[in-house]
């Protein structure tokens, strides 16, 4: 089951994806590495969950 705090990213992620994509003409060229920076957030995020899933399984 999720906890909060991943709730929270969640979150926090799909809310920014909006305010990147909401405000793409005010943002100009910094929407880029906006986006870019945001996949590679949720990229980490993600690959931190399965190190740590991975880790809990008994070898």
């Amino acid at each position: 089951m999720m906890n909060f705090k991943s709730l929270l990213t969640l979150l926090a992620v799909l809310l920014g994806a909006w305010a990147i994509f909401h405000f793409k003409a005010q943002l100009g060229l910094l929407m880029l590495p906006l986006f870019f920076g945001l996949v590679l957030f949720v990229t980490l995020k993600l690959y931190r969950l399965m190190e740590k899933d991975d880790s809990d399984k008994p070898d």
